[in-house]
């Protein structure tokens, strides 16, 4: 008996890289890259292409569009650059490649590094713990504000406290906000504002600026300075996008100083507590649906081809066909500019002056013989336009009512061409070259048809 032939799974080249695509993507979680960037380019989509290198080896990288939007600053060849990345592969060239889902400089990268472990050792002390925050006083009448003098943070804190609370007094306690003397000094200020007994709250805060610029709030003496200061205690550090560790341990975080200064003015109580409350559930609720979400998509992704894989390399396929088009059409420039050089040198060997002036005379005798023609064309039509409406005129029917012959109608408004259609006594009308003439028939008779019959 004949053994049959075991059975080959053939895969095709495409097959073949889709099947290494999902196996890169389905088995290396995000993960963090630095290096040198060079070959970086930019096409008219937005994506970003380059190649991420060390001393001894590369990497190719793309950034698509929605995610190089939130880069800070501008990339170019020769930065160091640190990348959170996933494993894919370009299935057009079998290449892998590092997809980028976030870019940052290097040295931002150590300083976030830190801030990450930094913030970890003060969570698990328990300084960031929601226990340990005291309410705020219900209408703080003594406010002590820990900032720059010379900053536009203690401006606009005067400004609305000024405005919205003028009965409170204000006590500024200049400090250095940014700087290596910064952060002793606001600890410092921190410890003296609060044994000194004259304030029920305290501002700790300066305006918006880079992670570097921010540091001083996050060093551990100040976080350590607020989590020992016996009163109430606003954080209002930077912008609203801008996070410190001061953030997390003072008892309430303003988004700005502005923020802050409305924060401590405000004069409704059970207002402030309720929006405190609902402010806190409400953030716990998104942060529990958020980390819900974010397990499902987890385990989505790992189940199931994100579609926009398929639109990004469908993107990143066009972006290199674009450039490759690029580079075509400047060589079919450049040799179509190299004949056309050569055609004017030819040009300019052979002047078509004596040709061209030919050409101009021919051109107006052609002209004079067609205004001629078109002349003799119109008087023949118009002679002829001339007899036609003659003609027309001729046997027109109100022409003959001009010469004195009516038309008859009967009652029904038709026209009697014969004595039978009506009765003695019926009613008539005859119309002329000018009205219409009623009548009342009183007898009828038949005549001779002449050439005309009135």
């Amino acid at each position: 008996m004949d053994r049959q032939a075991p059975q080959r799974q053939v895969f095709s080249v495409s097959e073949l890289n889709r099947e290494v695509k999902q196996l890169l993507e389905g088995s290396i979680p995000l993960l963090w890259v630095s290096g040198e960037i060079s070959n970086f380019a930019r096409p008219s989509s937005g994506h970003w292409y380059f190649t991420l290198k060390d001393s001894r080896a590369q990497v190719r990288c793309a950034m698509f569009r929605g995610r190089n939007m939130a880069v800070r600053f501008a990339p170019q060849n020769g930065r160091e650059v640190l990348i959170r990345a996933r494993v894919s592969l370009y299935e057009g060239r079998g290449e892998y490649q590092l997809i980028a889902e976030h870019m940052e400089e290097a040295g931002h990268g150590a300083l976030q590094r830190e801030l990450e472990l930094r913030m970890a050792k003060l969570r698990a002390e328990g300084l960031f713990a929601q226990e340990r925050k005291r309410p705020l006083p219900q209408l703080p009448m003594r406010i002590g504000v820990i900032t720059s003098p010379t900053g536009a943070a203690v401006r606009d804190i005067i400004h609305v406290l000024g405005r919205r609370c003028p009965a409170a007094e204000i006590g500024i306690w200049p400090v250095a906000v940014q700087g290596q003397e910064a952060a002793p000094q606001i600890a410092a200020a921190i410890q003296r504002a609060a044994a000194s007994g004259r304030h029920d709250l305290l501002i700790v805060g300066r305006g918006g600026g880079s992670l570097e610029d921010l540091w001083p709030f996050n060093e551990e003496i100040v976080a350590r300075a607020l989590a020992a200061c016996p009163i109430p205690t606003i954080s209002a550090v930077g912008h609203e996008t801008d996070t410190t560790i001061a953030d997390f341990v003072a008892d309430v975080r303003a988004p700005t100083p502005s923020a802050a200064a409305e924060i401590a003015s405000a004069n409704a109580a059970g207002l402030s507590e309720q929006l405190q409350d609902v402010t806190e559930r409400m953030a716990r609720s998104i942060l529990n649906t958020l980390r819900h979400h974010a397990e499902r998509l987890r385990g989505i992704r790992n189940a199931l081809r994100h579609p926009s894989d398929r639109i990004n390399s469908a993107a990143q396929r066009l972006d290199q066909l674009e450039l490759r088009l690029r580079r075509a059409a400047n060589q079919r420039i450049a040799t179509g500019q190299h004949k056309l050089a050569q055609a004017r040198g030819v040009l300019h060997a052979h002047n078509p002056g004596i040709r061209l002036a030919a050409a101009q005379r021919q051109l107006s005798s052609s002209r004079d013989r067609l205004a001629t023609a078109i002349r003799h064309l119109l008087k023949l039509r118009t002679g002829k336009l001339e007899r036609s409406a003659q003609l027309l005129h001729s046997v027109s029917p109100l022409a003959v009512l001009g010469r004195g012959y009516s038309i008859v109608l009967d009652s029904n408004n038709s026209v009697v061409t014969d004595a039978a259609q009506v009765s003695t006594g019926d009613r008539i009308r005859a119309r002329v070259a000018r009205g219409e003439i009623e009548a009342e028939v009183v007898g009828t008779g038949t005549a001779a048809a002449g050439p005309e019959q009135k």
